[in-house]
């Protein structure tokens, strides 16, 4: 009976391992991203290393708050009403995009005191050609 525990034990442990492991290289793999992303952000808007340094803090402010309200606009259960449709109740999905157009405009203005104004429109854009570069790389890996 005491080596049963001792044997549910240690695969718990390894389990937590495996766990703990997991969540370490995710972290890891996001940290790498977001180092390739700034290296192509600081390419691409031709950034001094004085503006670099005020643009991405930021840059960071900017990420946390855009990836708060897609956290919120992808949560919650699915749900279907009378007619068959699917909805989430408390998820206006127009609400949570213009809540992204509200974060993009205040960050346009900020961006634009550290980089010019057509810099800072133009982030958006090369923000949105890194995302596909990165997509186009996971469909490559895939084939």
């Amino acid at each position: 009976m005491i080596r049963l525990k001792h044997i549910i034990s240690t695969l718990s442990l390894i389990l937590i391992a495996c766990f703990v492991a997991n969540g370490q290289s995710r972290q890891e793999r996001f940290e790498a991203i977001e180092s390739q992303k700034a290296a192509y952000i600081t390419k691409q808007l031709r950034l001094t290393p004085t503006e670099a340094q005020k643009f991405f803090p930021l840059y960071y402010e900017y990420s946390k708050e855009i990836r708060n309200v897609k956290s919120k606009k992808s949560r919650g259960n699915q749900k279907v009403d009378s007619r068959g449709n699917s909805f989430r109740p408390g998820n206006d999905v127009i609400e949570f995009d213009a809540q992204e157009v509200d974060i993009k405009k205040k960050y346009r203005a900020r961006f634009a005191d550290v980089v010019g104004q057509s810099r800072a429109s133009q982030f958006f854009s090369v923000e949105q050609e890194f995302i596909e570069l990165l997509y186009k790389e996971l469909n490559s890996r895939r084939h």
